[in-house]
């Protein structure tokens, strides 16, 4: 099977070719039924795959299994035994079946295999399928999505357990966004410390619909509520909140396409900004322990729209937080989260399935990445650091250990060869980093990668905190605690402003109060490198709204 007209030319699957096309070759083919197979998982995960093999029309017949991380004391063979295996046992091909957290051995086997000339192919584990977002799938060479560990080439952050228990269990906890792609992994691990009860507060209905159904599924026990909500009605915020009285609120909801909101300031400012603020007032109000706002590192040194009402959402959550004496406001910064709904694996798998080009904007352009999961476990994490010394004087700022910043074009080479292609760069670019050795790209068709241009609102790079942002130590690695200065802000000025310019319908309007509203903001880049037409450049800072450092 191919992609739109894309030929292998080689008759042996790559890495992460999966059982279904092993099936195909032994029903379709011809191939003798007697083909012998060697079975790599660990010891939780190769009982499953013994049974999975049975349910094909011509199963094959496992000549060994091999135990990757085995328990303790058990009698089997190991990843040391695994070249002189296939050289004593000549196997068609292996059947590897490891879960995500094993990614270094994975990675190793897969070199193995490789070296050995020994096809390869990979079923999933089933708890990843159960833990994984819904995510696009590919037919043909791009069959299997890039594991977000292998394209980021290092493990995830350790959790603390008992740190994340500490905020949720027993607890009532809100999640808003739980829709997205942040909120729903939250609120899968959230169900999973045994909270009192889980309020998923969404608009999309869909979406809402869709992670319901999972969290139904996977805790039927656990008290939950599914409600269609937007932010942005403060009245019906605070409704929602003081029915049912959440220990914990995690603020995951908004708008995060920059160039969308290029395009549609006044929407960025209603969600971002005055969506926070209700959210905000109601944890206040009904008295909640913990309120954990999800920002960006787009919101330091913004250029963009969306990073800039980031900003100012943090701006307001500081403010609110100095006179907060039963709730704990906290911000947490982190970058790109890798197949998040919309951001570049699932658009790349996209544009894979339509027979290419894979697209990037700038050959120079670097990113912080994680993963979903690492990403939402470190801003529950976050919730249980205490406050930095000095008080109540402004909420603390999280930022997430991203690692890092890897370049987009090294990224999307390394996920056209994990898909089963060969890269090519058009136009060519110099001094590209080197792909894994294990892959042979002479054997695989050729995909293109097309440098497209800045879109307006980006930025070639990306900053995780202000330079007047102190670093404080963290009791947990993978989070950093900053502390902010106290800047005082005429909070009731600057909302004043911002619902002026959004009740003007005027877009230029609304982009240059924000401007003046955050006088750190960046002209934003256009397209072609210029300036965005339509928009004064000079600062403007409002006459209204002072920013100084204390």
């Amino acid at each position: 099977m191919t992609a739109h007209g894309a030929t292998p030319t080689s008759s042996h699957p790559g890495p992460g070719h999966d059982l279904p096309g092993t099936r195909e070759r032994a029903t379709g083919s011809g191939a003798a039924s007697a083909r012998r197979a060697v079975l790599i998982g660990t010891a939780e995960s190769v009982g499953l795959l013994s049974s999975q093999l049975a349910l094909l029309a011509d199963p094959p017949k496992a000549e060994a299994v091999v135990l990757v991380e085995p328990p303790a004391g058990a009698v089997c063979r190991t990843t040391e035994d695994l070249p002189r295996l296939c050289r004593d046992l000549r196997p068609d091909f292996a059947v590897v079946c490891l879960p995500r957290s094993s990614a270094a051995e994975s990675r190793r086997v897969s070199a193995i295999l490789a070296e050995l000339n020994v096809p390869e192919r990979r079923v999933p584990v089933l708890q990843d399928l159960l833990d994984a977002p819904p995510a696009s799938t590919l037919s043909g060479p791009g069959a299997a999505v890039a594991d977000a560990r292998r394209l980021l080439g290092r493990e995830p952050r350790p959790i603390d357990h008992g740190a994340v228990a500490s905020v949720i269990e027993g607890k009532r906890v809100l999640v808003t966004g739980a829709g997205g792609s942040i909120g729903s992994e939250i609120a899968r691990i959230v169900a999973s410390y045994g909270p009192e009860s889980l309020v998923l507060a969404e608009r999309s209905e869909n979406a809402l619909f869709e992670i319901d159904r999972v969290i139904q599924r996977r805790f039927p026990g656990l008290a939950r509520a599914a409600v269609l909500h937007d932010i942005t009605d403060h009245d019906a915020t605070l409704r929602l909140l003081a029915k049912h009285r959440p220990h914990a609120v995690f603020h995951a909801a908004a708008h995060k396409h920059v160039p969308l909101m290029e395009d549609h300031p006044a929407h960025a400012v209603t969600n971002n900004v005055f969506g926070t603020r209700s959210v905000a007032d109601a944890a206040l109000a009904c008295g909640a322990e913990r309120f954990v706002l999800i920002s960006s590192d787009k919101a330091v040194n913004p250029t963009s729209v969306m990073g800039a009402t980031k900003r100012l959402a943090e701006m307001y959550v500081q403010h609110i937080h100095r006179s907060a004496d039963a709730t704990r406001f906290s911000i947490v910064r982190f970058g790109n989260v890798l197949g998040s709904a919309c951001s570049v694996v699932p658009i790349w798998s996209s544009q894979l399935a339509e027979g290419g080009p894979v697209t990037v904007t700038d050959h120079r352009m670097t990113r912080y990445f994680m993963s979903i999961h690492e990403a939402a476990s470190l801003v529950i994490q976050s919730a249980a650091i205490p406050d930095p010394p000095g008080g109540r004087s402004a909420a603390p700022v999280f930022v997430l250990d991203m690692g890092e910043p890897v370049r987009i074009l090294d990224l999307a080479r390394r996920f056209v060869a994990a898909s089963g292609f060969h890269p090519v760069v058009v136009p060519p670019v110099q001094g590209l980093t080197p792909l894994d050795p294990a892959i042979d790209l002479s054997t695989l068709p050729t995909m293109e990668i097309a440098l497209t241009g800045v879109r307006p609102g980006e930025k070639l790079y990306e900053e995780l905190a202000y330079d007047h942002e102190a670093l404080i130590p963290s009791p947990f690695p993978g989070i950093s605690v900053w502390s902010t200065p106290s800047q005082p802000v005429d909070i009731p000025n600057m909302l004043a402003e911002l619902t002026a310019a959004r009740n003007s319908q005027n877009r230029a309007a609304v982009i240059q109060t924000i401007r003046g509203l955050v006088p750190e903001m960046q002209p934003p880049i256009a397209a072609r490198g210029g300036p965005l037409q339509g928009i004064d450049q000079a600062d403007t800072c409002s006459d209204k709204v002072r920013h100084a450092a204390a």
